[in-house]
Order: structure tokens, then C-alpha cells, then sequence
């Protein structure tokens, strides 16, 4: 074990885990001021429930042994022989720190999805359905991509989680949002951010975490991390400018949440290529993410499905194009553990990319719908109408996020 490595692990871990109090602030500032703290708290109770799945069976069903490329078994049960030596995906790191590490990743999907559905779900239903997205939707995901199942042997790319977390979100939120319907009032009265401040800190914070995130999955200080790192940074700051240039095209001005979506959909996008793609490749990736995800946010309305706060067109669009992209720009000289990519002549490549993106669209949204009928049908997902008009800080929680 490199002691480094380890200290760079624990490190990375933390500045994940601090992405979802960050993405509480940023979707926080987002909604009406009467639903600030139900989204928030969706977000953060997210850190006490699905470490506690983790624990019991979920590291174990993501990456346990493998069984027909499908889902792993339970050898890990309650951690069961994941201790301080190394494990089979990482011999420079405890297993421990690994599973810590990849907790944190699973902590922040589920919480992803919640920006579609927020301000209308009751927290009973959310808890529930929670439960059951993490165990037949992102375990068994997870576990093909990364944890030795089918599209991994295929030869599926994903460095950081760009189809394992965000298509995978973004897919599931568009089956949340059709199934819960519009929220009371929708394209009837205005529903602006009630403190783009508290967003703005928020996308810091993500842009911030986005690092360990990223650099992280290279499981080491190693040059592959540093080149993680620095498309991290160039995706995201190409992505807050075109998308904030896009926006000033087409209505007339750039606005401060436009910077910080671009940001968003840029991180978004680079995540599924930061370790595969030289550096030159992460400005294009961002560059493109910013419009066609603004892009994508614009064809929400002539849709017609209300995704509150836009988690289909940043993270299930930019989430895709970025899996694209990644299969178009990886090098074998950038990273030998990956391959070339259709710009170097490969289609192969740039087709398992295409397959493995939209299988993950189909089935996450596929059983997430069934999920949430299943939910909707035993105990309800929906406020009653007149606790969505009161907020659902006072009516599900009993607080206010402000009291003056």
C-alpha cells in the first residue's frame, strides 16, 4: 500500500462527500422560499440512508463478486472482509477506503434526482423510493460499469460516474417528473429562485468537490489523476461561459444562474472522460456541454414535463453527450488503461459508448417508473395540494427556513 495514495484517497473521499450538502445549497437556492429546507434536507438525509444500504448489502451487491455480469453476491454483507488491506479493486488502498470512497458516489445520485420532483414529493415516499432506486437501479448499474459486470467487459468507458451517476439520475428524474406530474401553478405563475446566492455557493461547492470526485477515480497521486484534474477545471469553466454566452444570444443578457448551470453541466459532462481524454479534449467537452445542455433546458418547456430544477437537460443530457464525447476523444497516450477513440479511428469504441449510454437511459427509467407507481400506489408520493401550496418546509417538516 502507498501511504500517499491513501492520504490522497481520504482526501478525495471527503471533498465527495462534501458535494452533497453543496448540491442541498445549490438546488436550495433554486426553489421558493416556503421549500427550501425540504429540498436540502432530501439531500442531506441522503448521507444517513444510503450509507446505512452501503453498509448492510449495497457495496456488496455493486461490487462483489460477479454473477453473470448482472449484480455481485453477498460476500460483503455488513462489510464482511472489507478491512485496512488491500481489496481486489485496488491494491494501493485499504478495501475499506475504496468502499468509503465509492460510498460517496452513491450518496449523491439518489440526491441528484431530487431536483426534479422538489417541492411537491412527501418525504415518507421519498425515503421509500429512495430505497428502492438504490437497490434495483443503482447497484446493479453500478456493478456493470464498474464492479466487473457486462458493460465493463465490453469495454465500456467511464472514469468518474458520467453513466453510473448522471445518466443514470437524469434519466430517473424524467420518469419522476412524468409520474408526479407539474407542481401546482406550473406555466400559470412564475416560479423563480428565492436566494440565487445560496445556488451560486452551492455550484462552488460542487465545482470545488468536483475534483475529488474526478481526480479521485484514478485511485492514486499519479499523473493520471493530475490530468483528471485539470479537464475537471477546463470543462467546467469552457461550460459556465458558452452556456452564459448562449443565453446571451438567444435572451438578450447572461445571467448569473446560466454561469452556474454552465459550470454544472460542464463538470457534468467531463466526468465519464476527465482520465481518458488529453487536455485539449476537456475546453471542446465543456465548450459543447454548456449549449446543447442550455439547449436542452429550453426544450423542457415546449415538452411540456416539469423537471423543477432542470436535473433531465444538465445531468441526463450532459451525462450522455459526455459518455459520446468520451468514446470520440480517448486516447490510449492520455491513459493506456483506456483506448483510442473515433477521432484516432476507432468506432468500435465510440458504438460500445453509444450502447452502454443508452441501455442506462432505458433501464433507469424504465423500473424507475415502476418504482414510483409501485410507491405511488401503497403510500403516496404526492403532498396534498393544499401542502404544496403551504410549502412543504412547514407542512412535511415543521420549520421554516427563514423567520423574518
Amino acid at each position: 500500500m502507498n501511504p500517499a495514495d491513501i492520504a490522497f484517497m481520504m482526501l478525495a473521499s471527503a471533498l465527495v462527500m462534501f458535494m452533497t450538502p453543496g448540491l442541498g445549497l445549490f438546488y436550495g437556492g433554486l426553489v421558493r422560499r416556503k421549500n427550501v429546507l425540504s429540498i436540502i434536507m432530501q439531500c442531506f438525509i441522503c448521507l444517513g440512508l444510503v450509507s446505512i444500504i452501503w453498509f448492510v448489502y449495497g457495496y456488496s451487491l455493486a461490487f462483489g463478486p460477479d454473477h453473470s455480469g448482472l449484480i455481485g453476491d453477498l460476500s460483503y454483507v455488513f462489510f464482511k472482509g472489507v478491512g485496512l488491506n488491500p481489496g481486489p479493486p485496488a491494491s494501493n488502498i485499504p478495501h475499506l477506503l475504496f468502499a468509503a470512497f465509492q460510498l460517496m458516489f452513491a450518496i449523491i445520485t439518489p440526491a441528484l434526482i431530487t431536483g426534479a420532483f422538489a417541492e411537491r414529493m412527501r418525504f415518507s415516499g421519498f425515503l421509500v423510493f429512495t430505497t428502492l432506486w438504490m437497490t434495483f437501479v443503482y447497484l446493479p448499474l453500478c456493478h456493470w460499469v464498474w464492479g466487473g459486470g457486462w458493460l465493463g467487459k465490453l469495454g465500456a468507458l467511464d472514469f468518474a460516474g458520467g453513466t453510473v451517476i448522471h445518466i443514470a439520475s437524469g434519466a430517473s428524474a424524467l420518469a419522476t417528473a412524468l409520474v408526479l406530474g407539474p407542481r401546482v401553478g406550473y406555466r400559470k405563475e412564475a416560479f423563480h429562485p428565492h436566494n440565487l446566492p445560496l445556488t451560486v455557493l452551492g455550484a462552488g461547492i460542487l465545482w470545488f468537490g468536483w475534483f475529488g470526485f474526478n481526480a479521485g477515480s484514478a485511485l492514486a497521486a499519479d499523473k493520471i489523476a493530475v490530468l483528471a484534474f485539470m479537464n475537471t477545471q477546463l470543462a467546467a469553466g469552457a461550460a459556465a461561459f458558452s452556456w452564459a454566452l448562449a443565453e446571451w444570444i438567444y435572451q438578450g443578457k447572461p445571467t448569473t444562474l446560466g454561469a452556474a448551470s454552465g459550470a454544472v453541466a460542464g463538470l457534468v459532462a467531463i466526468t465519464p472522460a476527465a482520465g481518458f481524454v488529453p487536455v485539449g479534449a476537456g475546453v471542446v467537452i465543456g465548450l459543447v456541454a454548456g449549449i446543447i445542455c442550455y439547449l436542452a433546458v429550453l426544450a423542457k418547456t415546449k415538452l411540456g414535463y416539469d423537471d423543477a430544477l432542470d436535473v433531465v437537460g444538465v445531468h441526463g443530457v450532459g451525462g450522455f453527450f459526455g459518455a459520446l464525447a468520451t468514446g470520440i476523444f480517448c486516447t490510449l497516450s492520455a491513459n493506456p488503461g483506456g483506448a483510442n477513440g473515433l477521432l484516432l479511428g476507432n468506432v468500435h469504441q465510440f458504438l460500445i459508448q453509444l450502447l452502454g449510454a443508452s441501455v442506462s437511459v432505458v433501464y433507469c427509467f424504465v423500473i424507475s417508473f415502476v418504482l414510483l407507481k409501485v410507491v405511488d400506489m401503497t403510500i403516496g408520493l404526492r403532498v396534498e395540494r393544499e401542502e404544496e401550496i403551504q410549502g412543504l418546509d412547514l407542512t412535511q417538516h415543521g420549520e421554516a427556513g427563514y423567520t423574518f
